[in-house]
């Protein structure tokens, strides 16, 4: 089920909890790398209902959207799959800061979970963070996948607008990995990497991009998400180009462990 709690208190500050873990995650990213935000969020838009979509890129870059969005004076919330939200120690602090939980279910449920979630978006005054790509991008650029349209059609049953998230650099913080891990070994790259990442130093930049315009999208017409679908994800590709100059074609760094396995329809550089 979907789930997005909030008190009379929460819904005009983030929790304690969420805060401190906020706080943490601050100083964590400014150690291993050095971050840039560019872009905003709009004032008429803060504290109001609002849908933040981003390109995924490596396994440390929710914690750098975390960071970029403290620097900017939001609390994001992000939504999870049930996994993240019931796994010790974790879970109990993410669930307590009132993340939007995403149970996966049989088709006959699809609606009843859809509704509820565009219910919690409507009502609360955080920006919700989604990867429309549900993945790590496997495009041997590491440029957006073709994604699905959930995010899309969420924010057209909500009515809320797009801020659409451009980031780049967190790949190289931590390597991809591995899909399952089986043991320690499948542990050692992103531990390797991960530790050696403070003397790297990488760049780490995110960039808010303007609302994507999705008044021409008829939410009641056949095919409205997919086509608000590919409004967001060509947003956050035209904002993903300045990020990464010189390196368009392919990311200098290279991650051995990241599949190469899809081509990204939203490149057009």
């Amino acid at each position: 089920m979907f789930a997005l709690h909030q008190d009379e208190n929460s819904a005009h500050r983030a929790p304690a909890i969420w805060r401190t873990m906020l706080n943490i995650d601050r100083g964590l990213v400014n150690f291993v790398g050095r971050l840039t935000v560019t872009g905003r969020v709009p004032a008429e838009l803060r504290r109001k209902p609002l849908l933040m979509t981003a390109n995924h890129i490596g396994v440390f870059d929710a914690f750098v959207l975390m960071a970029a969005c403290k620097r900017i004076g939001i609390n994001p919330r992000f939504m999870l799959a049930g996994g993240i939200l019931d796994a010790p120690v974790i879970g109990p602090a993410l669930r307590a800061s009132n993340h939007l939980r995403v149970d996966r279910k049989e088709s006959s449920t699809a609606i009843g979970q859809f509704t509820e979630a565009a219910e919690a978006l409507r009502t609360t005054r955080d920006p919700l963070i989604v990867y429309p790509e549900g993945r790590i991008s496997h495009d041997p650029g590491l440029w957006p996948e073709r994604g699905k349209s959930g995010a899309a059609r969420l924010a057209l049953a909500a009515g809320v607008p797009v801020i659409p998230i451009s980031q780049w650099g967190a790949h190289e913080a931590v390597y991809w990995g591995t899909e399952t891990v089986n043991g320690p070994a499948d542990l050692l790259p992103l531990a390797k990497s991960g530790l050696s990442a403070p003397m790297r130093r990488p760049r780490f930049q995110v960039h808010f991009g303007e609302p994507v315009d999705l008044s021409e999208v008829e939410p009641e017409r056949p095919g409205a998400g997919v086509r608000a679908h590919a409004k967001i994800m060509q947003a956050i590709t035209d904002g993903l180009v300045p990020l990464r100059r010189g390196e368009l074609d392919k990311p200098r760094f290279h991650d051995p462990t990241r599949p190469t396995d899809t081509v990204s329809p939203w490149k057009k550089y």
